[in-house]
């Protein structure tokens, strides 16, 4: 299964960028700005903050590592902070992602 990458212009702390995802982390990155109540922009303001002051250096892997983090459960999806280890999460993150 080939993955269909896309990329996408964005605004990113007021500059805009250009990021290359593959379509199911556009898909992801929505509905997590979506469940947070927040913009794409917003949400991505967040991840590149994080990412810097982590000191990593390419943001296409930060967004990717931050959706596997909601997804796992390890970030929880209206908030920043981690959350508990929880299963039943844990298997509902994995349905939505259809696996």
């Amino acid at each position: 299964m080939k993955a269909t990458i896309a990329k996408r212009s964005v605004v990113i702390a007021g500059h805009k960028t250009s990021i290359s995802l593959e379509d199911t982390f556009w898909e992801c990155l929505r509905k997590i700005a979506k469940d947070r109540r927040q913009t794409i922009s917003q949400l991505l303001d967040s991840i590149d903050a994080d990412r810097r002051h982590g000191g990593n250096g390419n943001l296409s892997s930060a967004i990717r590592l931050f959706v596997l983090d909601v997804y796992r459960g390890v970030v929880g999806p209206y908030q920043d902070q981690p959350v508990p280890h929880q299963s039943k999460q844990n298997s509902s993150a994995a349905a939505a992602m259809g696996h």
